[in-house]
Parts: structure tokens; C-alpha cells; sequence
């Protein structure tokens, strides 16, 4: 139906007001008098509503109660009558008080002022709700509207629903609230029934629902997950509404309700730091990220800044990344960055960082770690994995570093790449030179982050966007995953427990099928696999892995205090063989001679067996004899 377009002038809606208010007045003087007024009084009613609507219209003027849209009325706008109402019958009463001691008499009856006010914000009030009620049931016929349940019947869910009331184009009709507190069962909001999770199977049987809204930011992970895997099964899809703070100038709109991510189905619950230790440790220091610029190093930036560092240095060779992670956060707070553009395998460069700034942290997190290339290029991967940690991790020790914390990867238990044998010799190194030193060196070691540059998921969601198809290497695939902000959490609270020496595993949850999660991000996406996309399998990448470890076999693991975080304990090492057996690989840099580079890489890591790559005949007895 169509309708108009533009708003009803506010000249308009002011005259429709004081037609209101004078009806109002009647109202009143019917009410008290039981419809039969006296003679006397309505003598006095030309006067008095002459003089009640004057207040009234001045007291509209000022607070402006005609200046909204109303299609658009809100709660606000009822509060707002509500109180310039208050406010002209506290005048008239003012009045009546004043005229009584002047005259001995009341101009305006009291019981009329009362019953005025109450008849005037009633119909105000309802006025508007009946207008914008009309309004939507005409441009959004019941027929027409789709079906959604909200799920949380608290504070958000109402802000929910009446975002949705309030936008005309969604034509959205919320047709249930369901929570998971049973006291709210059967209740009901704005006429909106409120369900209890347990009837949530029955309402998706009966309805056609098209979306299920989450307003609550009190569920958990393992909670959302099951609701998710419920929903899809029905062909419905979920959306979720971000947290309060993010809201726009504390309002919610609809354009901020998006749909659920994937990564919000593999978090977990909230990490508890022991954030007094974290404290003791950074505030007031210097410290060093390198790698600073990836997904882990610019995170581990943002969450060392809330722990009151005295300068944080940034340093990276990507030179447009630094200056966008120096725009995102120059406005936090009170910590100053150093922005250093250096390569970690150039010695002299890195000499100068260490010997200039003083960092007394260092977190390492420079590492090439994209497996296929790295198989093609272990020059490379030896060069910036192996050669660049070796550098920094001198120079931790010659400038007395308190700390050294490593990032590594699951890639280097049983490594079975280039790039998880190089990081493994990496922590072969760091471990072996902390034993006899100040510096306290830590190794951090966890699988796949949520959003990393090269994760799955970007590369997911770019298919999916272009029609597909979906590539998987193998159907059989699994990895571990963990969000980034998570990881690296993690990070701060091993490098603050570590004394020097250990390997920290973080608890990765449970392994998820990659063709599971992409099957899941499709139907996300409102698709059907088969049908609207394809998935299509590539076979298995050199040096790739079916399954992930955290564990080499021969390590034993640890609790901490953090249920989250293990201790593996290795086998000791000795450090001028590992010293030799190093700077040997590294040498080899320069023959650019991969077979040779690869078969010293094994030598240092005897569990490395390559896998579907050109490098497994070097694993060959009787080859390599």
C-alpha cells in the first residue's frame, strides 16, 4: 500500500495536540462532575481551558514534544510528554494556590488539574501509538512479514524488538521471545510471548521461522553452539546483536545486527588472567615485539598496551602494516611506540635495536609459517624461522633481556613441514641457550588463530562470496583452533609464570573437521552445499598434516595454575652441539642448496618426517646412507 513518503509537518502535529488537550479538558470535567456539570463551572470552562491550554502550549513549545516523527515514537518520546505534561499541571496547580490566597477561591478545581493531566498523557501518548501501529500494519501487512524469534527476554531483547518495530524496511515480525529462565515463561512483552529454550524444537517445528535474533550477551560459547546447530537443522538462520558498548551513541540499530560468524562458534569460554602478575611484569617496562605487524604479533601489541608498558617497540619489515597498526592504537593511551622497519636476519640492524632502546622484554613472533611455501623455499624458512630467532635471541642474552618468550606453533610437534621442523629448531635453540643464562627463555606453542593472515576461514568466506567451490585438501582434515585475542592471552600469562626454560602448550579445546566447518559457514551463509556451493577436494599440500599435535611423544606435560595452560618438560640438550649443529644450518643459507639445507634440518630434529613433499626420500635409511 502506498503511502506517504514524507513526515506530517510539526505544525501540524502541535494543532493536533492542543486539539487533544482541550478534549482533554472535557474529559476531566465529565469525569468529576459524573457528566452532569454545574451551571457555575461551566461559566468558569471558557476561561479555564483558554488559560490550561496557553500552559499547554508553552510548555510544548519549550520542550519540543512535537518535533518527532511519529511512526517513529519511542519510549523517549512517551517520557517526554509525560514530563512536559507534569510540568504545565505543576503551573496550573501554582496558579491555584496563588489565586487562593489572593481571592479565597480556585480558579481551576484540583480534582480537574488531576484528572487533566492523567487524560492528557493517556491520549498524547496513545495518539502516537495508534498512528505509528496503523502506519506498519499498512506498509507491512501481517502477511508479508517475516517471522523471527528473539532469544533473551531481558533489557536487549526488547531493545530488540521494538529496533526491529521501528525499522519499516526489515518487515520483521518477532513471534516469540524464548529465555532460559523459567520464571519468565508464559509472561508476555509488548504482546510478544516469552517461550522457554526447552519449547524452542516445537516453535521451529511449527513456524516458519526465518531468523533467530540472540539479544543476550550472557551465553556461552558451548550454549551458542548447540542453539546454532539446532537452528540451521531447521533451516533457520541466526543473527546476533552486538555488545552494548559497540551500540551507536548507546542506541542499537538494525544495520548492527549481523549474522553469526563462524568464529563465534569456535570460541570458548573466557580466559581469567591473573592480570596483578601481568601487571607486575609489563608496566613500566620496555618491550620488544617483532613480528609486530601479523595477526599475533599487532595483537599481542593491543593487549600489552592495557597493562601500562613504558614504551612498546614495533618492529616488523612490513613497513604498511606498522604504520596502519601505529594509526589504530596512537590514541589509546599514555604508551609511546617506536616504529623500527628491520628484517630479524639482519644482525647489524638488530644489533642497533637492542643497543638503542634497552627492551627488557622481548616477545618473538617474526616466523614465516605458511607451510606449502615454506616447502618450496627452506632457504627461507631457515633463514627468518631458524637464523632471525637465533640473532635475537643472542641479543637477548648480550644485553641481559629479562625475558625471551618464543611464539612457536603445534607445526613443530613431530614436525612433518620445513616450516614446523624449522620453528622446532627454533625452540631446540632457545631452550638449549637459556640454561646458563639471566635472560629467562619461554617457549609458547598452539595451533591455528581465528582470522590469522592465511587461516581457513578468510579463504572460506572469499569462496563462498565468489559461488564457490570450497577447497579442502583432504575430507578427512583436522585442525585446532583458537581466537586470536585468546592466543594471545595466553602468551602474557605463560611469559609471566615461565622461569626459564619451559615449553607452554595451551589446551586448543577439542580438533574440528575442516569439512565440517565449511559445511557449517555455508549454511551460515543462508546456502545449501550442493546446490549453491560446491566443495571441492585438492589433496593434501607438501608437508601438510592430517592431524595436528600438541605433544611430542616423548614429553611429559605439566599443570598450572591456569587450566588452559601445560608444561612440557623436554629431554636436555647440549648447547655447544646445538650452537654447532645451528650455525651449520644457517651457513647453508648461503649454498642455497635445499636437499642439503633439509637433510641438517632433520639432523637436528630426528622426529621430522616429511610429508607428501619431494623432501621424503631423505627420511629413506638407504637413501640417505
Amino acid at each position: 500500500m502506498l503511502l506517504p513518503k514524507k513526515n506530517t509537518p510539526r505544525s501540524l502535529i502541535f494543532i493536533i495536540d492542543i486539539f487533544i488537550c482541550i478534549f482533554s479538558i472535557f474529559i476531566a470535567y465529565l469525569l468529576r462532575f459524573n457528566f452532569q456539570i454545574p451551571e457555575i463551572d461551566r461559566n468558569d470552562m471558557p476561561f479555564v481551558i483558554g488559560y490550561i491550554i496557553l500552559i499547554r502550549a508553552i510548555s510544548f513549545i519549550i520542550g519540543k514534544t512535537y518535533a518527532g516523527i511519529i511512526r517513529y515514537t519511542s519510549s523517549k518520546d512517551a517520557q517526554r510528554i509525560f514530563v512536559v505534561i507534569s510540568i504545565g499541571s505543576i503551573v496550573l496547580g501554582i496558579t491555584d494556590i496563588i489565586t487562593y490566597n489572593l481571592q479565597a477561591k480556585l480558579i481551576i478545581p484540583t480534582s480537574i488539574i488531576i484528572l487533566d493531566f492523567i487524560v492528557t498523557v493517556f491520549m498524547l501518548v496513545a495518539a502516537r501509538t495508534i498512528v505509528k501501529v496503523v502506519y506498519y500494519e499498512l506498509k507491512n501487512p501481517r502477511r508479508d512479514k517475516t517471522k523471527v524469534i528473539v532469544y533473551g527476554a531481558g533489557e536487549a531483547g526488547v531493545i530488540t524488538l521494538r529496533t526491529l518495530d521501528k525499522d519499516a524496511g526489515a518487515k520483521f515480525k518477532v513471534v516469540a521471545f524464548v529465555d532460559d529462565d523459567k520464571k519468565k515463561k508464559g509472561k508476555k512483552i509488548e504482546n510478544v510471548k516469552i517461550y522457554h529454550t526447552d519449547e524452542l524444537d516445537e516453535l521451529l517445528k511449527e513456524s516458519e521461522i526465518a531468523f533467530i535474533i540472540i539479544s543476550t550477551t550472557h551465553i556461552s560459547p558451548t550454549k551458542k553452539q548447540k542453539l546454532v546447530e539446532k537452528c540451521l537443522s531447521y533451516n533457520t538462520r541466526v543473527l546476533n546483536v552486538p555488545p552494548v558498548s559497540s551500540w551507536i551513541n548507546g542506541q542499537l540499530s538494525f544495520m548492527q545486527i549481523k549474522k553469526i560468524k563462524i568464529e563465534d562458534l569456535l570460541e570458548r569460554d573466557e580466559i581469567v588472567l591473573d592480570k596483578e602478575k601481568t601487571f607486575a611484569q609489563l608496566k613500566g617496562k620496555t618491550i620488544l615485539v617483532t613480528g609486530a605487524a601479523g595477526s599475533i604479533g599487532s595483537e599481542l601489541v593491543r593487549q600489552i598496551i592495557k597493562f601500562n608498558p613504558e614504551k612498546i617497540i614495533l618492529l616488523d619489515q612490513a613497513e604498511s602494516a606498522i604504520y596502519d597498526l601505529v594509526n589504530e592504537l596512537k590514541d589509546r593511551n599514555q604508551t609511546s611506540f617506536e616504529e623500527v622497519i628491520a628484517d630479524v636476519t639482519n644482525q647489524e640492524r638488530m644489533e642497533n635495536v637492542f643497543k638503542h632502546f634497552k627492551p627488557q622484554i622481548v616477545y618473538h613472533a617474526a616466523a614465516y609459517k605458511h607451510v606449502p611455501l615454506m616447502e618450496m623455499n627452506p632457504s627461507e624458512a631457515i633463514s627468518t624461522n631458524v637464523g632471525g630467532t637465533k640473532i635475537v635471541a643472542d641479543l637477548a642474552v648480550k644485553y641481559n633481556i629479562d625475558k625471551f618468550v618464543l611464539v612457536s606453533t603445534d607445526k613443530a610437534v613431530n614436525p612433518t613441514s620445513v616450516m614446523g621442523a624449522s620453528k622446532r629448531a627454533a625452540e631446540i635453540y632457545t631452550q638449549a641457550i637459556g640454561k646458563n643464562n639471566k635472560t629467562k627463555f619461554i617457549t609458547t606453542r598452539f595451533g591455528n588463530v581465528l582470522g590469522s593472515n592465511g587461516s581457513v576461514i578468510p579463504l572460506f568466506k572469499k569462496q563462498i562470496e565468489k559461488g564457490g567451490p570450497i577447497t579442502i585438501t583432504h575430507p578427512d582434515i583436522t585442525r585446532y583452533f583458537m581466537t586470536i585475542p585468546e592466543a594471545c592471552q595466553l602468551v602474557l600469562e605463560a611469559g609471566c609464570m615461565g622461569n626459564g626454560g619451559e615449553i607452554y602448550i595451551f589446551d586448543m579445546g577439542e580438533s574440528v573437521k575442516i569439512i565440517d566447518l565449511a559445511n557449517k559457514m555455508i549454511r551460515l551463509s543462508g546456502l545449501t552445499v550442493g546446490k549453491d556451493i560446491e566443495i571441492v577436494f585438492t589433496g593434501l599440500r607438501p608437508g601438510e598434516k592430517l592431524f595436528e599435535e600438541l605433544l611430542n611423544n616423548s614429553e611429559n606435560t605439566i599443570p598450572t595454575h591456569n587450566k588452559q595452560i601445560m608444561i612440557s618438560k623436554l629431554q636436555s640438550t647440549d648447547l655447544e652441539q646445538v650452537k654447532i649443529e645451528i650455525s651449520k644450518l644457517i651457513e647453508m643459507f648461503y649454498t642455497q642448496d635445499n636437499v642439503k639445507i633439509v637433510r641438517q634440518l632433520k639432523s637436528i630434529v630426528p622426529e621430522y618426517r616429511s610429508n607428501n613433499s619431494i623432501y621424503e626420500s631423505l627420511d629413506n635409511p638407504q637413501i640417505n646412507s
